[in-house]
C-alpha cells in the first residue's frame, strides 16, 4: 500500500511537470499544417486514467492555473481576459473575476474527471454480451474520424487552392469506413482497451472545448465580440467554427495519442479501478 501511494505520488509529480513544460513551451502544440492542435490536456486525461479522478481533478487544476498565468502575464491574444480574472476585472468589473475563474478552471478540472468514467463506461459496454453496443460505439468513433478528416482536408484544400473540394468528403468517408471495418474485425477483447482509451481522449478534449467555448458565449458574448472586432451576432458562428474544426481535430488527436500512450502505460501500470 505504501509503495503504491509513493508510486502514485511520483506519477502525479511527473504529470504535473509535463503539464507545466507543455504549457510554457511550444511542446504543448502539434503543428498540423492548417492548425496548431493543443495537446496540453492529454497529460491530464492520462493522469485521470492511471491515478483516478481525484488526482485527475488536481492535474486539471494545474492545467487551468498555467492557463491563468499565461493569459494574465503574456496576454498574447485579445481574448486572453476570458482566462484571466485579473484582466477581466479591469475590463468588465468584479463579475469578470468569477466568470473567468469558471472558464479557466472548471472545464480543465472536469478534463481530469470525466474521461475516467467515460473509459469505464465504454469498456463495460464493449465487454458486454450485447453486440449492438459494440456496433454503435464503433460507428460513433468512425463518424467522428470521418467528420474531422473531412474538415481538415477541406481547410487544407481551401488554403492551398482557394476552394474546398469533394476530396475532403471522400477522404473523410473512406477513413471512417476503413476504421469501422478494422474495429469490427479486431474483435471484442482485443479492441476494447484501445477503443475505451480513445473515447477517454475524445471525452477529455470535447469537455475542454465545449465547456470553454459555451462559457465564453454565455458569459462574455459582447466582450468577446468586441475583443475580436466582430459583430455580436457573429459570435455564435465564430464559436461554432472553432468547435466544429479546432475542437474535432484536437479531439481526434487526443484520442490517437491517449490510446497509443495509454496502451503502452498499461504494460507498466493498470488503469486505476473505481472504488465506491
Amino acid at each position: 500500500m505504501k509503495n503504491e501511494k509513493t508510486y502514485e505520488l511520483v506519477l502525479t509529480a511527473l504529470f504535473t511537470a509535463i503539464i507545466i513544460i507543455m504549457a510554457f513551451t511550444p511542446l504543448g502544440y502539434i503543428p498540423l499544417v492548417v492548425i496548431n492542435a493543443t495537446i496540453i490536456h492529454i497529460p491530464v486525461i492520462l493522469g485521470a486514467l492511471f491515478l483516478g479522478p481525484k488526482k485527475g481533478a488536481f492535474l486539471g487544476f494545474v492545467f487551468g492555473f498555467t492557463s491563468f498565468i499565461n493569459n494574465t502575464f503574456k496576454a498574447a491574444t485579445p481574448s486572453a481576459f476570458v482566462f484571466s480574472p485579473v484582466l477581466a476585472s479591469n475590463l468588465v468589473g468584479v463579475s469578470g473575476i468569477f466568470k473567468s475563474l469558471y472558464i479557466c478552471f472548471v472545464p480543465r478540472i472536469l478534463v481530469g474527471v470525466l474521461p475516467y468514467f467515460v473509459y469505464l463506461l465504454i469498456r463495460k459496454l464493449l465487454r458486454g454480451e450485447q453486440k449492438v453496443w459494440r456496433v454503435a460505439i464503433n460507428i460513433v468513433i468512425s463518424v467522428i474520424l470521418s467528420v474531422s478528416l473531412n474538415a481538415f482536408l477541406n481547410r487544407l484544400l481551401a488554403d492551398k487552392t482557394g476552394s474546398s473540394a469533394a476530396a475532403g468528403l471522400a477522404g473523410g468517408a473512406l477513413a471512417g469506413i476503413i476504421l469501422f471495418i478494422a474495429l469490427t474485425l479486431a474483435g471484442q477483447k482485443k479492441a476494447s482497451a484501445n477503443i475505451s482509451l480513445a473515447y477517454a481522449g475524445l471525452a477529455g478534449a470535447f469537455t475542454n472545448t465545449l465547456l470553454v467555448m459555451s462559457g465564453i458565449f454565455i458569459l462574455y458574448k459582447d466582450a468577446y465580440a468586441q475583443a475580436l472586432g466582430i459583430a455580436g451576432e457573429a459570435v455564435f458562428d465564430t464559436i461554432m467554427g472553432i468547435i466544429t474544426f479546432n475542437g474535432i481535430v484536437e479531439a481526434v488527436v487526443a484520442a490517437i495519442i491517449v490510446a497509443g500512450v495509454g496502451l503502452a502505460l498499461t504494460k507498466i501500470k493498470p488503469i486505476k479501478e473505481w472504488k465506491n
